[in-house]
């Protein structure tokens, strides 16, 4: 098991943030061919930027259906011109063999983040999400055994604990799933941990607990709760809060899961050890909290705006009452040390959505 404290010493910093990155393992990653699905997307969009940062070679897949060329010209403008001739770009879905086939020649490691990432979406079209969820994540462990890439890295969610009400969620933890979404993940989950048993394809899931930060969509019926709550204030509009305002999510700002993933396809994990693991920050904060923090952040960049109480309606189907991460395990076994805490995640994200 690796020494949680071993990486304190010589952290980098990147995009602002620090990801507690060795010189080996930045060395490692400078050095690989990298495959990112769900490329355009939010998530994909960081890991493309902090991978160029570390000169590492890139192809970024998508087929576009929910992600946005834009996230990858503002990454464009951030990396600069000689990282993006690191730089590879194919359009296509994972459900097309030949797109799939030539976004993983050569490549060492694959980060697979392309996916229905919405409860309620998938709520009301279950079979999608079982076909792109599903199915997609089976083609790309297959596509990936067959091109020899070492490690699959793949977002997994909180959203396996389902029905579990043991607070902090533990990876051992389980529940009945409550979403088509959940049930999903929970399916890739077995399938990564089938193709690296029996196939010995090397996978590592991490369960995500409400990512947020820069170019998370504010707009359409499914987005997450911080960019719609930051939308609403920037136009003076109520705050839709589902549920009492005491349920509790564990906030987790975007530069945490860029860390967790470098790092977990850096770390010599042991076969027989563990291979999912929880990525937050392991402190929940309450909707009504995070209704008051970000009232009281945005007042002091735009103290023009007039905002206004949340407010509330009924819960949504499939939404998890309680949410928070026992994180000991990522930080034993990857290194993984939330560098941002939720505060700082929202003053690092308020420009963007006020923009």
């Amino acid at each position: 098991m690796m020494d949680p404290m071993q990486h304190e010493d010589s952290s980098e910093n990147f995009s602002g943030t620090f990801f507690n990155l060795t010189p080996d393992h930045s060395q490692i990653v400078g050095q690989s061919k990298w495959l990112v699905t769900g490329a355009a997307g939010f998530i994909g969009s960081h890991l493309i930027e902090s991978l160029l940062e570390l000169k590492a070679e890139v192809v970024g897949f998508d087929n576009l259906s929910s992600g946005y060329l834009r996230n990858l010209d503002h990454v464009k403008t951030c990396v600069g011109s000689k990282a993006w001739s690191r730089w590879n770009w194919i359009q296509g879905d994972l459900l097309d063999d030949q797109a799939l086939d030539e976004s993983l020649q050569g490549v060492d490691f694959v980060l697979h983040h392309a996916a229905i990432g919405s409860v309620p979406k998938s709520m009301e079209d279950p079979l999608q999400t079982q076909v792109h969820n599903v199915l997609g994540f089976q083609r790309v462990l297959k596509k990936a055994r067959e091109c020899g890439v070492k490690k699959v890295i793949y977002a997994s969610s909180s959203a396996v604990y389902g029905d579990n009400t043991h607070e902090p969620k533990r990876e051992q933890d389980q529940g009945r799933p409550l979403s088509p979404y959940a049930l999903s993940k929970w399916m890739n989950e077995l399938d990564a941990e089938l193709y690296s048993r029996v196939f010995g394809l090397e996978t590592v899931g991490l369960r995500y607990f409400n990512v947020f930060g820069p170019r998370q969509d504010p707009n359409g019926a499914y987005a997450a709760v911080i960019p719609r709550f930051f939308q609403a204030m920037a136009h003076e509009k109520a705050c839709v809060i589902y549920g009492d305002g005491q349920t509790t999510r564990d906030f987790c700002f975007v530069k945490n899961v860029v860390q967790a993933n470098l790092l977990a396809a850096c770390a010599e994990l042991d076969p027989d050890g563990p291979r999912v693991f929880n990525i937050a920050t392991g402190a929940p904060v309450s909707l009504n909290k995070l209704h008051e923090v970000m009232s009281e952040t945005v007042l002091s960049k735009r103290p023009e705006l007039e905002l206004i109480p949340a407010a509330y309606q009924s819960f949504r189907a499939g939404d998890i009452p309680r949410s928070s991460a026992d994180i000991s395990s990522a930080m034993n076994y990857l290194g993984y040390r939330p560098s941002c805490s939720f505060k700082e995640g929202i003053d690092a994200s308020i420009d963007w959505y006020l923009q």
